[in-house]
């Protein structure tokens, strides 16, 4: 059954998807902002807790918080893209709105996928700085 995208159905998938993008733009850039502070916090107890023997830990568990957080916002990174393309396009069938979670659940990895995907987000440079050299420099100090 194939149904007719007159211009009313076409501004109302339009819309709606103009809306998904200011939602998703605006929760991508606070992953941005929650990932600043996170460094940031990592960086400070740095230099306040220097020497601690569990400084080591945090500074760990900072920096897989950090490539969680940067991984989420890959995903909403992603669905943004394919809204800017359906609005560009201006097609009903392609890339309905609000099907962030249904897109994501129909290629969800499993556990390990999971862990795998992670892993790959926190090896990249502009997750991994600073941690390894603050790891460093609590090594060599």
């Amino acid at each position: 059954m194939s149904v007719e995208a007159g211009p009313e159905r076409l501004e109302v998938a339009d819309e709606a998807r103009r809306q998904e993008w200011l939602a998703l733009f605006k929760a991508h850039e606070q992953y941005e902002l929650a990932a600043l502070a996170l460094k940031l916090f990592a960086m400070g107890l740095c230099a306040a807790a220097w020497g601690a023997p569990w400084l080591w830990a945090l500074l760990i568990l900072a920096w897989l918080q950090e490539a969680v957080l940067k991984t989420f916002q890959a995903r909403l990174s992603d669905r943004l893209l394919r809204l800017e393309q359906a609005l560009r396009r201006s097609e009903v069938a392609s890339s309905e709105a609000m099907q962030l979670h249904s897109e994501w659940l129909q290629q969800r990895p499993g556990s390990l996928g999971l862990l795998l995907e992670y892993l790959k987000s926190a090896l990249r440079p502009t997750v991994a700085l600073p941690y390894p050299l603050l790891l460093a420099l609590l090594a060599w100090y």
